[in-house]
């Protein structure tokens, strides 16, 4: 579904997780900066971090994909810039984000 490859950008801001694809299309496109049609993968977390939704259009049409952590939060990145509204990450890196981590972790402040 989603190729080896593609550029992968994952927002800073928590996200309100009923918002569709039109609201997400115009945070890619006003607050990243990039077209949501461009082929590159959009990723934005929840406000508690339990939720993710990914934005991503295969050339046919956007898919919407939605995941939910039965326990665990995600992690949370850290921008080198404050103001950055998005962090580009590999593929590597946003498997080991969509595993999430244990709630304990989290109460223990290990979560970034």
């Amino acid at each position: 579904m989603i190729p080896a490859g593609v550029e992968i950008f994952v927002g800073t801001t928590p996200i309100d997780m009923r918002w569709g694809f039109e609201r997400l299309s115009g945070i890619v496109e006003t607050e990243l900066g990039r077209r949501a049609r461009s082929g590159a993968l959009f990723v934005f977390f929840g406000r508690r971090a339990h939720t993710v939704k990914m934005l991503f259009f295969d050339g046919t049409g956007l898919w919407l994909l939605y995941k939910r952590l039965d326990s665990g939060v995600f992690q949370k990145l850290t921008a080198h810039d404050p103001n950055a509204r998005a962090i580009v990450v590999n593929e590597a890196v946003l498997e080991g984000l969509l595993e999430g981590l244990p709630a304990a972790a989290k109460q223990r402040g290990h979560v970034h």
